[in-house]
C-alpha cells in the first residue's frame, strides 16, 4: 500500500475512532432486526450475502460475518469497532476502498448505528416472523369492558377494535362512523359469500330492528353453501387449479373433484391445519378416505408437459420444485424459491435447506406421464357400492392387507410401473415420449421390479394388428421367460391379466414383442401404458371366487371419470434426493434427507420424515408462520390489504406488520381458541367496529394513510373478477345456484382457442350452466377466460399469493360490451320492467337491487334522462332496438321493444357504475 493510501486509511480510522469514542457503546440496545438488518439488506447483502461473498465476507449468518475473510482476519470484531474493517471501510476516503462499493455512502446516522451495534457485541437477532407469536395484552381494555361495551357509546365492539384504535391514536388518526345498514349488508355478503344480498335478504335485514340483527345476518351467511364457493375461489389461485395440464400443449385434465373438496372443506369449517394435512399428505393418513385422497390434488395441480421430445424426468423434477415453492409461498409466506440456486440473499435459509425440504416431495409416483397418473377413479354410485362389496368380501375371506391391496389397485391402478421409465431400447422407443412402443422383434427393459409375493401381471396396452406376442425375460434379454402372452387387438387402451410362476426378489424385466403380420419396419406391435403386479386373487376355494374375480376385472377395465391424487413410492422405487449445484437438475451434488430448515431446529422428534410429518409440523403451534400467514390472508380478503401487505413475503424484505400485536393476537386465538377454524375468525373480524366503518375518505386520511394500512375507514376496493361477473348475474336474476361438478363453458368470443394438437374447442354450455358462478368456469392455462384476465385473474401456471388490482380501460370496455354483461343488462331490464310502477319507480327498484340502498334524486334524474333519450332514439330506429335486444327479424318481437331497449340501456348503466363494481 502506498503512502497516500496509508494516510487516507489513518484518517478514516481517526474519524471512526472519534465516532466510537463519542458513542462509547452505551445507551439503548440496538435491535438487529429492525435497525441493523434493513441497512445491511439495502446496502451490503448484494455483495456480501447468500449469492455473493466478495472478499470471503458474508453478512447473512452471524458465524459467517464473524469468520475470517480472504485477508485472514474477521471483518467484524464484536465489541471492538475500532479494529473492525467492516466499520473502517464505511468511512474510507478512497472510493475504491469505501463501502458500499460504487454506491451512495451510508449516512452518518447509519454509520453511528452500526458502530454502536458492533460495540455492543454485534448481536444478531431473529426476524419477527421466524419466532413464535406471543399473546399480547389488549391495549386500553378494562376488566369490565366486555360487559359495558354493549350498553355504552364506546366505539370498540371487540378486541380487534382496541388494537386498531390504539394504533390510530399513535398515528394521530380517528376512526370513521359506522356504515349505513344496507351498505354494510352488501359489504358483508360480498366478503363472506362473494355475492351481493338478494332482495329478500336485504328486506329481512332492514326490517329486523333487534340489537343483534347484524350478527344474525352474519351467522346465516357463514352457514350458507355460497360461503364455501367464495373461499374456494380464493384458494384455487393458491392451489394453481386448472382444467388443463399447462405448457405448450396444455391438454385437458380432470381434477374438478378437488374443487368440490375445497368448497366442502370451507363449508364444513374444517380446521385449517387439518385442511393443510389432507392436501399435503392425505394419502399417507391411516386408511385414507376418498375425500382425503382427492385433497392431495393440491399438489397434483402442477403442470405436466405432453409435448413430444421432452424429458419426462426434467418436468417431473420441475413439478417437485414447484411443490416446494408453493408450500412455502402459500402456507409460510416466504420466498423460499430464492434458495434453489444459492443461499437466500436476505433471509437465514441455506441452499442445502431447499433440497432437504424438496426431498419430502421427491418420492411420489407421478412421473410427468400422459395419463397424469396416479388417479383416483370415480365410480358411479352403483359401481362404487360393488367396489366396496369386493373389498369387504376379500377382507372377510382373506385378510385386511389383501383387501387394501386389491381395493387400492381397483381405485387407483397403483402401484404400477409407467412404461415411460423403460430403457435399453432395441427397435423400440418412447413414442412421442409418452408410451413404450415396441416394433417387430424389438425389446426394452423395465428395471427394479419387485416380484416378491406376486404371481399376476397386469399389462395396459393398445394394439391394432392380430398375431402379436409378448414375452418377458428375467434380468437379461435372453434370460428365463417369466411369462408369454398374446397381444390382442384392442379398442383404445385396455388392461390384460397374465399369470406367472411366483418368483421372489427385485428383478429387471426385458420385454420382447413380435408380430409377423406387421409390414412396416417401424410399425409398433403395441403401445404400452403401464405394468402392474399383484398376488393371486384371494379365497381361491371359495364358491364365489370366480364371480368376484370376474366382477373385479370388469370394474378394473371400465372407463370412469378420474381425479389426480398423490401416492408415495413403494420401497423399491424410492428416489434419492440431492442438492442441485447452482439449481440445475442435472448437476446433482451431495445426497440429502428430508428435513425442515435448520432455522426451525429440524423436524420435531416422533414425526415421520415424509409429507405427513411435514404437514403435521406446518399445522402445529411450533410453526411460527402458518397461523400468521393464514390470518393475514383472511384479513386481506376482507379489508383489501393485509396486516402484512406483502402476503407472499414475511421475510426481511417484506413489509413489516402495520399492527404486529393484532396479528399475533389473532394468530394465537386462531390456533388455541378457534382450533384453527376459519368461520369464528371471520366472524370476529366482520363483527368488529373496524370492519363496520364507513369507507368515505377524508383529506387527512388520504394524506396520512392513503392505502388504509391502519384501518381508520372501511375498505373501498374493486371486486374480484369472479365477483364482478357473479354479481351481474345475481342482480339480473339469472345466476344458477347449481353447485359442484365439471367445469362449464359460458359465452366466450370465437377464435380464442387455437389448439393444433387435439382440435379441442370451446363448446358453449347449455341452459343454466351458462349462468353458473365464475368459480366453475373452465380454466385453460394458456388461454384463460378473457374477462377474468381483464379483471386481474391469473393463468395459474404457478401459485399466486395475491392478485394486484389494476384499473384499466379494458375493464370498462368488458362490462359495457362483453356479451355476458350485455345479456345480464337485458335480463335486468326485464326484471325491473315487471314492477307495476312508472319509470322512476322502476329505476329506483333497479338501483336498490344493485346497490342495496336508495337512489339519490340527482342520480335518478340522470338515469331518467338517459331512459327518455334512449326511448326516443329506439322509437325512431326500431332495427337498432331489435339488434340491441338480441332479436332476429323472424323472432316474435315484443310490443314494447323500444321501451325495453331503453330500460336495458339504463340497466347496463347501473351495472357499469363505479359503486356497483366496488365494495365500499
Amino acid at each position: 500500500m502506498n503512502i497516500n493510501k496509508l494516510l487516507i486509511w489513518g484518517s478514516a480510522l481517526a474519524v471512526t475512532g472519534f465516532s466510537i469514542y463519542s458513542l462509547s457503546g452505551y445507551g439503548d440496545e440496538v435491535d438487529y432486526s429492525t435497525q441493523v438488518k434493513p441497512i445491511l439488506n439495502r446496502s451490503c447483502i448484494k455483495c456480501h450475502g447468500g449469492v455473493k461473498k466478495q472478499g470471503g465476507f458474508s453478512l447473512l449468518f452471524r458465524e459467517e460475518a464473524l469468520g475470517k475473510t480472504v485477508s485472514g482476519k474477521p471483518a467484524i470484531i464484536p465489541g471492538d469497532p475500532e479494529h473492525s474493517d467492516f466499520i473502517a471501510r464505511l468511512t474510507h476516503k478512497d472510493p475504491e476502498e469505501r463501502m458500499p462499493y460504487q454506491a451512495e455512502p451510508l449516512s452518518q446516522e447509519e454509520i453511528d448505528l452500526l458502530i454502536k451495534w458492533v460495540k455492543q457485541g454485534a448481536n444478531w437477532g431473529e426476524h419477527w416472523a421466524f419466532t413464535s407469536p406471543e399473546m399480547p395484552s389488549v391495549p386500553n381494555k378494562t376488566f369490565f369492558a366486555g360487559f359495558t361495551d354493549w350498553f355504552s357509546s364506546k366505539w370498540e365492539k371487540n378486541d380487534i377494535d382496541y388494537f386498531v384504535s390504539h394504533k390510530l391514536e399513535k398515528e394521530n388518526l380517528k376512526h370513521s362512523a359506522q356504515a349505513e345498514k344496507g351498505t354494510l349488508l352488501r359489504r358483508v355478503c360480498l366478503d363472506l359469500t362473494g355475492l351481493p344480498p338478494t332482495e329478500q335478504q336485504l328486506t329481512d335485514f332492514l326490517n329486523d330492528k333487534s340489537v343483534n340483527a347484524y350478527e344474525k345476518a352474519v351467522d346465516k351467511l357463514l352457514a350458507s353453501p355460497q360461503y364455501g364457493e367464495r373461499w374456494a375461489g380464493m384458494w384455487l389461485d393458491l392451489a394453481r387449479y386448472s382444467d388443463t395440464k399447462g405448457y405448450e400443449r396444455d391438454d385437458v385434465r380432470s381434477i374438478w373433484k378437488y374443487r368440490d373438496y375445497v368448497i366442502d372443506a370451507f363449508n364444513q369449517n374444517m380446521p385449517y391445519n387439518q385442511f393443510i394435512k389432507e392436501q399435503l399428505a392425505g394419502d399417507l393418513l391411516p386408511n385414507p378416505t376418498d375425500n382425503q385422497l382427492i385433497a392431495t390434488g393440491f399438489h397434483r395441480n402442477t403442470m405436466t408437459n405432453d409435448e413430444g421430445g421432452t424429458d419426462n424426468e426434467e418436468f417431473r423434477t420441475a413439478a417437485v420444485l414447484d411443490r416446494t415453492n408453493t408450500t412455502w409461498e402459500v402456507l409460510q409466506g416466504t420466498t423460499f424459491s430464492c434458495i434453489q440456486c444459492h443461499s437466500h440473499p436476505y433471509d437465514p435459509f441455506r441452499h442445502e435447506d431447499y433440497y432437504k425440504y424438496t426431498a419430502f416431495f421427491n418420492n411420489t409416483r407421478d412421473e410427468d406421464s400422459f395419463g397424469d397418473y396416479p388417479n383416483l377413479r370415480l365410480f358411479a354410485k352403483d359401481d362404487a357400492a360393488k367396489v366396496e362389496n369386493i373389498k369387504n368380501w376379500i377382507q372377510k375371506n382373506s385378510s385386511l392387507q389383501k383387501a387394501n391391496e386389491y381395493n387400492k389397485f381397483l381405485k387407483t391402478w397403483q402401484p404400477t410401473y409407467n412404461s415411460l421409465t423403460c430403457d435399453e431400447f432395441v427397435k423400440s422407443e418412447l413414442s412421442d415420449t409418452k408410451f413404450l412402443g415396441i416394433q417387430n422383434t424389438g425389446s426394452a427393459r423395465l428395471k427394479n421390479v419387485d416380484l416378491n409375493g406376486k404371481n399376476q401381471m397386469v399389462i395396459r396396452y393398445m394394439a391394432w394388428k392380430v398375431g402379436g406376442t409378448l414375452s418377458i425375460h428375467l434380468d437379461k434379454i435372453d434370460g428365463p421367460i417369466l411369462l408369454a402372452t398374446k397381444i390382442d387387438t384392442t379398442k383404445g387402451f385396455q388392461s390384460k391379466l397374465v399369470n406367472f410362476k411366483p418368483i421372489n426378489g427385485i428383478h429387471n424385466l426385458y420385454f420382447r414383442a413380435t408380430n409377423p403380420a406387421l409390414k412396416g419396419s417401424t410399425d409398433y406391435t403395441a403401445l404400452f401404458d403401464w405394468f402392474g403386479f399383484l398376488s393371486e386373487f384371494p379365497a381361491k376355494n371359495n364358491p364365489e371366487h370366480d364371480l368376484m374375480q370376474k366382477e373385479f376385472w370388469r370394474l378394473a377395465n371400465m372407463s370412469t371419470d378420474v381425479t389426480l391424487i398423490m401416492d408415495e413410492n413403494p420401497a423399491n422405487l424410492f428416489r434419492k434426493s440431492h442438492v442441485f449445484e447452482r439449481g440445475g437438475w442435472t448437476a446433482k451434488g451431495k445426497e440429502v434427507q428430508p428435513d425442515i430448515p435448520a432455522l426451525f431446529g429440524g423436524l420435531p422428534k416422533g414425526l415421520p420424515k415424509n409429507r405427513l410429518g411435514l404437514a403435521t409440523w406446518i399445522g402445529s403451534e411450533q410453526n411460527p408462520l402458518t397461523a400468521r400467514v393464514a390470518v393475514n390472508r383472511f384479513w386481506e380478503q376482507i379489508f383489501g390489504i393485509g396486516l402484512v401487505e406483502t402476503m407472499e413475503d414475511f421475510g426481511t424484505q417484506g413489509f413489516t406488520p402495520s399492527n404486529p400485536e393484532l396479528l399475533d393476537y389473532l394468530s394465537i386465538k386462531f390456533m388455541k381458541e378457534y382450533n384453527w377454524q376459519p368461520k369464528p375468525l371471520l366472524k370476529e373480524i366482520v363483527m368488529s367496529a373496524t370492519y363496520q366503518q364507513d369507507s368515505k375518505v377524508t383529506p387527512e386520511m388520504l394524506e396520512k394513510d392513503p392505502a388504509n394500512r391502519f384501518f381508520a375507514r372501511g375498505a373501498r376496493i374493486r371486486l374480484s373478477a369472479e365477483q364482478v361477473r357473479d354479481q351481474a348475474l345475481l342482480v339480473s336474476g339469472v345466476l344458477s345456484n347449481k353447485m359442484y361438478g365439471k367445469s362449464v363453458m359460458p359465452y366466450q368470443p370465437e377464435g380464442i382457442w387455437r389448439i393444433p394438437y387435439s382440435g379441442a374447442s370451446w363448446k358453449l354450455s347449455e341452459g343454466e350452466d351458462q349462468f353458473r358462478r365464475a368459480l366453475y368456469t373452465y380454466w385453460r392455462r394458456s388461454s384463460p377466460y378473457p374477462s377474468m384476465m381483464t379483471f386481474d385473474g391469473t393463468s395459474r401456471e404457478i401459485c399466486l399469493a395475491r392478485r394486484l388490482r389494476t384499473n384499466t380501460p379494458l375493464q370498462a370496455l368488458t362490462t359495457l360490451n362483453d356479451p355476458v354483461y350485455v345479456e345480464c343488462a337485458r335480463y335486468f331490464a326485464k326484471r325491473i320492467d315487471k314492477e307495476k310502477t312508472d319509470i322512476n319507480g322502476q329505476i329506483r327498484k333497479g338501483y336498490y337491487l344493485a346497490m342495496s340502498k336508495e337512489i339519490t334524486n340527482d342520480k335518478l334524474l340522470i338515469l331518467n334522462n338517459l331512459y327518455q333519450k334512449s326511448l326516443q332514439g329506439f322509437k325512431k330506429k326500431p332495427n337498432d332496438a331489435m339488434k340491441f335486444l338480441g332479436f332476429c327479424p323472424d323472432n316474435t318481437l315484443p310490443k314494447n321493444m323500444a321501451d325495453l331497449a331503453a330500460k336495458t340501456m339504463v340497466a347496463m348503466t347501473i351495472l357499469n357504475l363505479d359503486e356497483f363494481v366496488m365494495k365500499e
